[in-house]
């Protein structure tokens, strides 16, 4: 075995070398051919990234062959990539974080660490977890935290254990928290008090529930002092307990929760492979390495942030730096404190910041490089020029799907695409990663001819995003689903798609591709929309509603609906109640909004609370006793096409009030905001 292992790494060594010396020996011909041949070769380049092919393939083999030697080592885990870089880069930077000062409000103190500080803090929690909690390799444990170090030192100590984080949502309370835990097999939850409230509104629910499961309210302060103490005892995991040879690298690394169609959460795996070689990839289409600080302002309980963020730029060796929250009027004065090169976004985010005053920090900070979801095209360009950002990273990837689609967008070209390679590699992703024609009288499924087989839409022409299963006998091996839930996992799975016998992924999500094979993300699918940058399941929000004043209501619809200058969907309840609403007394209707009020306020997240309400005698149904809900998706506001609906709105989340033309006015203007 010894031989194999120098072999391997030698031949690893000859690869690297091979590559390296194939860039200095064609980077100055490409020089000279950009020389003889001007703007001629800048256009072809535009249109076929042929440098940035040659940028990501290279790299893409040798990952590809040195991830399938550490699969036959079984030393797949992410947990070996990590300690890599503490030991070739034990000084450089691996975590920043702008802690807020107390008392001072958009004062910050910076606190910073090392891959080698980083690395002994998290063998000290892992003392702690397994001496004092008992954490056992193979258990699967929740992490309730807010964005600061604490969270990434339990994940960590975790992987270095042997078990498996789980990160809840800390805004998550009652049924669906339990629901939580539940279905992913919580043994313990350790809680940081910043997050502590949504649980001890829960915790009797919880412990009726779940009675063995067992609540770790931390104590911070405490616990930092144990943890950065050098005095502190410490504990690393043997490799044969941490790796056993039965482990498989589409097992779990961790679990991420998102929206279920039943209204309650999903626990969405993700694998090593993903976890390891796919987050390696990412970071490195995105120009991350040693100089790299990605500052992130998302919830790191959001796989935008776990995965794209953290693991992406920790796997080149560079530094992610967190903000406790998102604050648009400090992001870039935080992004300017940590030195970053990156940052991420989702949509939402690039128009709060385009809506703030000028800050000096806008033009002071380093980055160079946004990168996210969700940046209409709209604004692409007005975000680059105000904040100085040379490149736009905009990327299509979901919670649990098996692969991201990527856009490096610089100059002109590719503006508003989700996914944008050179020619050589959108020939291989066709192999992979496809748009299928949707049904044009239902756009949730899926078209199929009269040989039974799909098809791909035409340019410009909507079609559901799907990813190949290589192994249609073993859909495991490339989309692992979610824990707990059999029946949506295997909903997520289409087959027969092209061929008898093959397997595709469904993303849910419509996206069309224009002339040059650049994809561009439209809209969700289904039961599920996007606000605030969280996903909204609109069969829980359905329910609560429902539950606010059963005597009253007999039946409610949930959609998202468009409003100008916002991005994804505001949430939109079309409600019958038990007596024809004009023999029902305004007085009665804006009583019943307002109970409706108090019961979501403790149901429901503030991002999940419908946002306009609309009183309906009969809710329009199919042949097949079906909710035709794109019809309440295309709502005209203030008041339907005719003039004549009377819709009411959550004014400043307190109070529905009826929404008029000024209201309107008001919310298409951001002089109030939702």
């Amino acid at each position: 075995m010894w031989l194999l292992n120098v072999l391997v790494f030698v031949l690893a060594r000859i690869f690297t070398l091979l590559f390296r010396l194939i860039k200095i020996i064609v980077t100055p011909l490409v020089y000279l051919v950009v020389w003889l041949t001007g703007d001629f070769f800048q256009k072809f380049d535009e249109r076929h990234r042929i440098k940035e092919d040659f940028y990501i393939i290279p790299y893409f083999l040798k990952s590809v062959f040195l991830y399938a030697w550490s699969v036959k080592k079984h030393k797949f885990q992410t947990w070996y990539i990590f300690t890599k870089q503490v030991d070739n880069n034990p000084d450089g930077l691996s975590i920043r974080y702008t802690r807020p000062v107390k008392g001072k409000q958009g004062e910050y103190e910076l606190e910073s660490y090392t891959y080698k500080q980083t690395y002994e803090i998290v063998l000290r929690m892992s003392y702690i977890l397994r001496n004092t909690y008992n954490v056992s390799p193979g258990d699967y444990i929740a992490i309730d935290c807010t964005n600061k170090p604490l969270f990434l030192f339990l994940w960590y100590s975790a992987w270095n254990i042997g078990a498996v984080p789980a990160f809840l949502n800390c805004n998550s309370v009652g049924e669906p928290l339990v629901h939580s835990l539940r279905i992913s097999n919580i043994s313990q939850v350790f809680i940081d008090p910043d997050a502590a409230t949504p649980i001890l509104n829960s915790e009797e629910l919880i412990k009726n529930s779940l009675p063995n499961v067992r609540l770790n309210y931390l104590d911070e302060d405490s616990l930092l002092d144990i943890i950065n103490d050098p005095m502190s005892p410490v504990f690393l995991q043997t490799e044969d307990i941490r790796s056993p040879a039965t482990a498989k690298d589409y097992e779990p690394s961790m679990l991420i929760y998102t929206s279920g169609t039943t209204g309650l959460p999903k626990s969405a795996i993700m694998s090593w492979r993903k976890c390891a070689v796919g987050t390696q990839l990412f970071g490195y289409v995105f120009h991350m390495n040693t100089e790299s600080i990605v500052f992130t302002a998302m919830p790191l309980f959001h796989s935008t942030a776990a995965l794209l963020g953290v693991c992406a730029v920790l796997s080149q060796g560079g530094c992610i730096a967190i903000s406790p929250k998102f604050s648009a009027s400090n992001f870039w004065k935080q992004a300017y404190i940590t030195e970053a090169t990156h940052v991420q976004y989702v949509g939402e985010i690039c128009r709060y910041l385009l809506h703030t005053p000028i800050s000096e920090y806008e033009k002071l900070h380093n980055a160079k490089v946004a990168f996210g979801n969700g940046l209409r095209p709209d604004i692409w360009q007005q975000f680059r020029l105000r904040f100085n950002i040379d490149v736009i990273g905009e990327f299509y990837a979901a919670t649990e799907a098996p692969f991201a689609t990527t856009n490096y967008q610089c100059g002109t070209f590719g503006i508003g695409a989700c996914r944008n390679y050179g020619t050589v590699i959108q020939w291989f992703l066709s192999f992979q990663q496809v748009l299928v024609k949707m049904d044009p009288e239902d756009d949730s499924v899926v078209y199929r001819n009269k040989k039974g087989y799909c098809e791909e839409p035409a340019v410009n022409e909507p079609g559901e995003m799907m990813m190949r299963i290589f192994f249609p006998r073993k859909p495991e091996t490339s989309f692992q689903g979610y824990l707990g839930n059999e029946r949506e996992t295997k909903s997520k799975v289409v087959r027969n798609v092209f061929r008898n016998g093959d397997a595709w992924y469904r993303c849910g999500d419509l996206l069309k591709a224009d002339e040059f094979g650049m994809w561009y993300f439209l809209d969700r699918m289904g039961d599920t929309f996007r606000w605030k940058s969280e996903n909204v399941s609109t069969t829980e929000v359905e329910d609560q509603v429902s539950c606010s004043n059963e005597s009253m209501i007999t039946q409610v619809v949930v959609v998202g609906i468009k409003v100008p200058g916002y991005e994804g969907r505001a949430g939109f309840a079309i409600i019958k109640l038990n007596n024809q609403i004009e023999n029902i007394p305004d007085h009665e209707i804006i009583n019943l909004l307002n109970a409706m009020v108090y019961h979501l306020n403790k149901s429901l997240p503030k991002y999940a609370m419908p946002l306009f309400v609309k009183f309906v005698n009969e809710i329009t149904m199919t042949d097949n006793h079906k909710i035709p809900k794109k019809l309440y998706r295309d709502q005209k506001l203030p008041s339907g096409v005719d003039g004549l609906d009377q819709i009411y709105w959550l004014k400043n989340y307190k109070e529905y009030t009826l929404l008029t033309d000024s209201d309107w006015e008001d919310i298409k203007n951001q002089t109030v905001k939702l």
